[in-house]
């Protein structure tokens, strides 16, 4: 049994959600979750939230789901668009500030 979640549009780089993404890969998800509530960086509070939606999906496919038999199949961090905004600089130049988003998709499975 397999359950999906995904969040589109967060905000923050796809390549620091990459990095969160890599250490709770194939975990189970009592580890996965103690990983990223202890985990220092920013993105790891959105793949939290991301992770207990999948098992909430889990659970609405399967009531008796047991969650010592369930991991982290699939984690992956995509480029979502770019917000293009402007700082004025010296001598009436501007520079251009690029404020990233992401999509990031999370799949768990149990162990059959």
């Amino acid at each position: 049994m397999e359950a999906k979640a995904k969040l589109r549009f967060a905000r923050g780089s796809a390549r620091k959600a990459r990095l969160v993404l890599d250490t709770i890969r194939y975990k189970p998800v009592s580890e996965a979750v103690n990983i990223l509530r202890f985990s220092q960086r920013r993105a790891a509070g959105l793949i939290y939230k991301l992770l207990e939606s999948a098992v909430a999906n889990a659970r609405q496919q399967d009531p008796k789901l047991d969650l010592t038999q369930v991991f982290v199949s699939q984690a992956m961090a995509d480029e979502g668009p770019q917000m293009k905004r402007f700082m004025p600089r010296a001598q009436g130049r501007a520079f251009m500030i690029r404020k990233q988003t992401c999509h990031i998709s999370l799949e768990i499975q149990t162990l059959e």
